[in-house]
């Protein structure tokens, strides 16, 4: 197929007369976004595992942001401990964060994402949504992921799907360079009997629940009785769980500009802060540096959560609901000090982190 002129939207279709191309949604998701961006700088570390992360320094504290596939077949992935992932892997090579070139390369997908001519929705630095109408999405998403290499050097993988759910699924059967259709009569052969930590939405908490009252997958969660979740997890979350796990959404593909949920800042400290006193004044510190983000952000914040990770890597979070709608730093300094008070346990810390969460 011929790749359509910039700004115009391909639309495949195979005879019809003038029936309209069947809709679909494409989840567009770069293949190990921050690494490939260090290697198209760095094109002598092309084949060879790549951690990122911190200053770049394994030797300190800090975690992996994104590992090379190389890297990952060592057992290194995004939120090792550097120092764990240098003793799993002594030969990777280190590199520091560098978000600035990480936000450039991200502009130029989504740039041509958006002169794909489809409705697009921004979800970070390196995934999409796009509302595509098609006979031959398979076309579509290869052409997609051919404008990005050919316009940026980054690879991409696509999912196609009936909807956003099954579309983000999908990209993971498709992984690396890859695309994958997943729809509501592939759903169950696919993912049937997948744990429920497989459906995008649920985490390894929501699903150890759910293994306490007998559901384990997939398809054991589309079973469920909507009552006895609305009881265990909310007239709201209940049922919405057993949604996801039939494959359902109504969420559409929007274009409107990308909005944040939450503000936050955190420190990874190279020696363990033993003096709780410490960790308090840390704690203000960072609550008004979360504030003046909020401040730049231009929304007020609802909640704070304050994390803390004890040494040697365990950790916790407590939140605070704000009295109402706010950008005012004492008011998000008094929040984080209320969820710092629920802290029980006065052990040595060795991260903290101070997040404001929008509507």
């Amino acid at each position: 197929m011929t790749a359509a002129p910039r700004g115009q939207a391909i639309s495949v279709t195979h005879g019809g007369g003038n029936r309209e191309p069947r809709p679909w949604v494409l989840h567009v998701d770069l293949d190990q976004f921050i690494a490939a961006v260090e290697v198209l700088r760095h094109p002598e570390l092309r084949g060879r595992p790549v951690v990122v992360g911190g200053d770049g320094d394994p030797g300190k504290r800090g975690v992996v942001s994104t590992a090379s596939y190389e890297a990952r077949e060592h057992g290194v992935h995004s939120g090792l401990p550097l120092r764990t992932a240098a003793r799993r892997c002594p030969d990777c090579v280190f590199l520091p964060v560098d978000k600035q070139a990480y936000e450039a390369a991200s502009a130029g997908v989504m740039a041509i994402l958006r002169d794909s001519g489809w409705t697009t929705e921004l979800l970070g630095w390196d995934e999409a949504f796009l509302a595509v109408r098609s006979d031959d999405p398979e076309q579509v998403a290869r052409d997609i992921a051919a404008r990005i290499l050919a316009g940026t050097g980054l690879h991409a993988s696509v999912g196609i799907g009936q909807n956003k759910l099954q579309a983000k699924l999908a990209t993971g059967f498709g992984k690396p360079d890859g695309v994958f259709r997943l729809t509501s009569q592939t759903w169950f052969d696919v993912l049937g009997d997948r744990r429920t930590d497989a459906l995008w939405g649920i985490g390894a908490k929501t699903a150890r629940r759910l293994a306490e009252l007998g559901i384990g997958t997939v398809r054991e969660l589309a079973a469920a009785d909507p009552a006895a979740l609305a009881a265990e997890f909310g007239p709201a979350t209940g049922p919405w769980l057993i949604l996801i796990a039939r494959g359902i959404s109504h969420s559409p593909v929007s274009s409107d500009p990308y909005l944040a949920r939450s503000r936050g800042r955190e420190v990874t400290y190279q020696q363990d802060i033993s003096d709780w006193a410490e960790v308090r004044a840390e704690v203000i510190r960072l609550a008004h540096r979360v504030a003046a983000d909020v401040a730049e952000e231009g929304r007020p914040a609802l909640r704070v959560v304050v994390k803390v990770r004890y040494a040697p890597f365990q950790t916790s979070t407590h939140s605070r609901t704000l009295g109402g709608p706010t950008a005012e730093p004492a008011a998000i300094e008094g929040a984080a000090l209320a969820a710092l008070d629920r802290f029980t346990r006065r052990r040595p810390v060795r991260l903290l982190g101070v997040r404001a969460e929008f509507d």
